[in-house]
């Protein structure tokens, strides 16, 4: 049941399952039981099995972190500015000291190669001593207006602020949120995704080490329509943030609006063109394709999966493109030349292969891929399909899998057309040498983030998000901090007496 092609069958030896850190719920700086005494299983995508358990929070749960949080937040809002600033700077350090285990703890959970765990790593750190340098400079402004009256704002934070984080990157999505908001002065209550809970949990134990205060960040794994649901309809949390599906992101502003009206930031799905131009370097094309679809097994919302590509050059970029998915190594997600690792979970491998078994019997080509890679674990072969049309299913819905889906088109404003044609607006790719075209095409997608000649660059200093149904506000850079701030403005009456201005 081994396909060659496909690398070697992964090894199921206890060394690559082992895991010995925290399984409790994080409450108050204490690990705790869940209030109803459950647990659930935690597996190891590479083999479907088991290898740990974690406490199964849910509105107990949460009911005792909001609380926690709530008390916490009222010393916290007023921490001095450069004492958050050590507190995240810290934090950063002691993630990179120990960045080794916490990747290959990301690999052993969620199944991504372990060079991408490492890569995530650097970026989660990256973004924690990037906020740690904004801590300091949440500034007001003066403003000048009408009469006698001297006028000015003040950022303040948010509050208890709810985070809901999905499983495809959990610790870098982890640093998404949680650097920003405590930046700002907000304390949390963050749910990781039941599949991916691990990193989430072990980071709070540096968190505890380097001295945050109590109740600051509690973490509460469990299930969305449980703990997920006890956090986003909760009247003592100020806001959610929430990264995952589009139907999900729904119920929560649902939740939200049927609540507290409480603010809602929202990082949803995508079907994100990458646009390949008729002037494009056909290697640099191809390259970027395959980076943009099969990083993190296409397990990520702003994976390049329609990918459009001009008529003239559209035989040569499915032959080359085919080839490269053939190569790509699948196999232990432990070895370090092992380019695919498997699916997160059963669920997502039996999706997958539906949306490639629904491709074929649409028409479309099958050219490489197109199958289970091994006869245990959830991997799926890195699949492409060519001559791929709009009305496919492969081409509107989000499958989140390693599967390309390659489409021609003729005329630049054919294909600009084209590309906006869907729901979603959370990224998109042009790949082409003529500055105008490039600079007009990526101008004219809807779409929050454009890569040029690249594709699934995502540096702290960039804001991300989507347009549509990608999701509402902005993570990353100076505005990321915009969702953790509310804006108080105060206007002070002054006395009439004027003074002249005297001139020497």
């Amino acid at each position: 049941g081994i396909n060659a092609e496909y690398g070697s069958k992964p090894s199921t030896k206890r060394g690559n399952m082992s895991y010995s850190g925290p399984t409790k719920l994080f409450i108050d700086n204490n690990w705790v039981d869940a209030v109803s005494g459950k647990t659930f299983p935690v597996v190891d995508p590479s083999t479907g099995k088991e290898f740990t358990r974690v406490a199964e929070g849910d509105k107990a749960d949460v009911d005792l972190a909001v609380k926690a949080a709530r008390k916490a937040w009222q010393t916290w809002r007023n921490v001095n500015p450069t004492q958050r600033v050590k507190y995240l700077w810290a934090f950063a350090d002691l993630l990179e000291k120990n960045a080794a285990e916490f990747a290959r703890v990301e690999t052993l959970d969620n199944g991504k190669p372990i060079v991408d765990s490492e890569g995530d790593l650097r970026l989660s750190i990256a973004v924690f001593r990037y906020y740690a340098g904004w801590a300091d400079k949440l500034q007001g402004r003066t403003v000048p207006v009408d009469g006698d009256f001297f006028v000015y704002t003040l950022h303040e934070p948010v509050g208890v602020c709810g985070q809901i984080i999905p499983w495809n990157f959990p610790l870098l999505m982890f640093a998404w949120k949680v650097a920003p908001a405590l930046a700002c002065g907000n304390t949390i209550v963050l749910k990781p995704a039941e599949q991916t809970p691990l990193t989430a949990l072990m980071a709070c134990n540096l968190f505890k080490e380097i001295g945050l205060p109590a109740g600051v960040l509690n973490v509460i794994p469990g299930y969305g329509p449980t703990a997920g649901a006890a956090i986003s309809n909760h009247m003592d949390v100020d806001k959610v943030a929430f990264t995952g599906s589009t139907e999900i992101g729904r119920l929560i502003m649902c939740a939200a609006g049927n609540s507290n009206l409480k603010d809602v930031t929202l990082e949803l799905g995508g079907k994100s063109p990458l646009i390949i131009l008729e002037d494009a370097d056909l290697e640099l094309a191809v390259e970027t394709a395959h980076v943009g679809l099969f990083l993190n097994m296409g397990q990520c919302c702003a994976a390049g999966s329609r990918v459009f590509v001009h008529e003239k050059i559209y035989d040569d970029f499915v032959r080359i493109s085919a080839q490269k998915a053939k190569a790509r190594k699948v196999g232990n997600p432990q070895d370090r030349e092992t380019k695919t690792g498997p699916l997160v979970d059963n669920v997502q491998f039996e999706k997958v292969l539906n949306y490639i078994k629904k491709g074929q019997e649409e028409g479309a080509s099958l050219v490489a891929g197109g199958d289970k890679a091994f006869d245990s674990g959830y991997f799926v072969q890195p699949t492409v399909f060519a001559n791929v049309t709009d009305n496919m299913t492969i081409a509107k819905e989000e499958i989140f899998g390693p599967v390309m889906s390659i489409l021609k088109y003729s005329d630049l404003d054919e294909v600009i057309r084209r590309a906006n044609h869907t729901n979603y607006g959370l990224a998109a790719g042009v790949i082409g040498k003529d500055i105008t075209k490039v600079l007009s095409t990526a101008h004219s997608i809807r779409a929050g983030t454009v890569w040029v000649n690249t594709y699934n660059e995502f540096p702290a200093q960039a804001p991300f998000g989507g347009f549509k149904e990608s999701g509402i506000g902005r993570e990353l850079g100076e505005y990321g901090l915009r969702q953790y701030s509310s804006i108080k403005t105060v206007n002070v009456k002054l006395p009439k007496h004027h003074a002249p201005i005297e001139f020497v």
